[in-house]
């Protein structure tokens, strides 16, 4: 992102079709005509809490870093240097990454409100993606997200990293082989909001932060302290809160387990929504919101809610098996430790995110949390949210991905990007 946060709609749009342009030419080798994922480089495009640790899953391979902030880009710069005695190349505007040639994937850990174009101009400039979770800001971006990695034939991996642990894994398994009978609901437990206290006055941002790049394709908005970097989450300009957050891993669980990677709920409806009562941030603080997927399942997300625990629970009519980070508890202790049959269905394999996007850089086949996978639940999250904001049912058609009976509903399924920093 750059230096100058005075970028014309002419000169970025000019940039950006540029960078588009170069699919003419092949930038991408297969990393399996070289063995071992030896030859690939990634490009780092944020590279802030979420994204330096990212960035450690990629250090051999890493030539630039990007960020809107210089003390972030520095500092990643040298975690690189001082682990792996090289330098590599700092940006302030991705654009700059995307026009290397010699780069083969990004991995894009930006605020959610940057996910969409990052993503959508990587594929047009011929690289694969790793993408952090929540995949998008709104419904509508997640759809064009998908458009963009299929059309041009990349592979994006959605950074929901639980598909990739084995207790996840097993779970999920036994509940979509029947051990625990027929699922009826699912309990998903969000975190509580971090308390940010008393928002202070506006100011002007930091001169290491090149803050309207940062703003994007938001809305123009005085600095705040408490609303940039860790604490955006809790803005509905820049993302969606725990729903979002821990809802985008837990959801995720939930709709592996039952089978709907690739569908939704036909109903969203929230409940016992609280917000913050002087607006210290903008997104809930509690909320009960039940999800019916039409088949006689549903899935009850709760934020402050006694009876519904942090993670994932399945609850079947011959048992349950709730999960969590490091955690695998059943009805049936015997569960745990169950093999399945051969007869059984076997979910995907991955005991490393990061490493199976590498993987599947070379195979071409898709990732385990496929564009696809990251945006069907994504969905699921907006729409909780937006019930919780206007505080009524939804009815959501998973097919034509369309909110039916409800005009202010509907709407809030896309949001208008500033210029020059829109979608095509």
């Amino acid at each position: 992102m750059s230096s100058n946060s005075n970028v014309s709609r002419r000169q970025f749009l000019k940039t950006t079709t540029a960078a588009a342009g170069l699919m003419a030419a092949p930038m991408f080798i297969p990393a399996s005509a070289f063995g071992a994922n030896e030859r690939i480089l990634t490009g780092h495009i944020g590279v802030g809490g979420m994204g330096r640790g990212n960035l450690g899953k990629f250090l051999d391979k890493a030539v630039a870093v990007c960020d809107v902030d210089s003390k972030h880009a520095q500092a990643a710069a040298k975690t690189v240097l001082d682990k792996k005695n090289r330098e590599v190349e700092i940006y302030g505007d991705y654009r700059k990454v995307l026009d290397r040639k010699d780069i083969d994937a990004v991995v894009v850990s930006t605020p959610d409100h940057w996910h969409a174009l990052t993503t959508i101009h990587a594929c047009e400039a011929g690289k694969d993606v790793y993408c952090e979770k929540p995949l998008s800001l709104t419904i509508n971006e997640g759809r064009k997200m998908v458009e963009a990695a299929r059309s041009n034939k990349r592979i994006v991996q959605t950074g929901s990293m639980q598909r990739s642990a084995a207790n996840f894994r097993h779970a999920c398994e036994l509940v979509r082989n029947g051990y625990i009978g027929k699922v009826h609901t699912v309990h998903v437990g969000l975190a509580n909001t971090n308390d940010p206290g008393k928002l202070p006055a506006d100011s002007d941002a930091p001169s290491n932060l090149d803050y309207d790049f940062w703003l994007g394709p938001a809305k123009v908005r005085p600095y705040n302290e408490k609303r940039v970097h860790y604490n955006f989450r809790f803005w509905w300009d820049y993302s969606g809160g725990q729903m979002t957050n821990w809802g985008a891993h837990h959801i995720d669980i939930a709709h592996w387990g039952l089978g709907k990677d690739d569908s939704g709920p036909l109903s969203v409806e929230a409940t016992e929504v609280k917000f913050h009562p002087e607006m210290a941030h903008e997104v809930p603080e509690a909320c009960r919101i039940t999800y019916d997927y039409g088949d006689g399942v549903k899935m009850i997300v709760g934020q402050g809610q006694k009876d519904i625990q942090m993670g994932t629970r399945f609850i079947g009519d011959k048992g349950e098996i709730y999960v969590n980070r490091g955690v695998f508890k059943a009805s049936d202790e015997g569960l745990q430790s169950m093999k399945l049959k051969d007869s059984d269905i076997r979910l995907i394999e991955s005991n490393n995110h990061h490493q199976n996007f590498l993987d599947c850089m070379a195979s071409r086949e898709l990732p385990i949390c496929d564009v696809e996978v990251g945006h069907r639940t994504a969905t699921a999250c907006h729409l909780g949210n937006i019930s919780c904001r206007l505080g009524r049912k939804i009815a959501w058609d998973p097919v034509s991905e369309k909110i039916s009976g409800d005009a202010e509903a509907a709407e809030m399924t896309h949001r208008a990007h500033r210029a020059p920093y829109v979608l095509g």
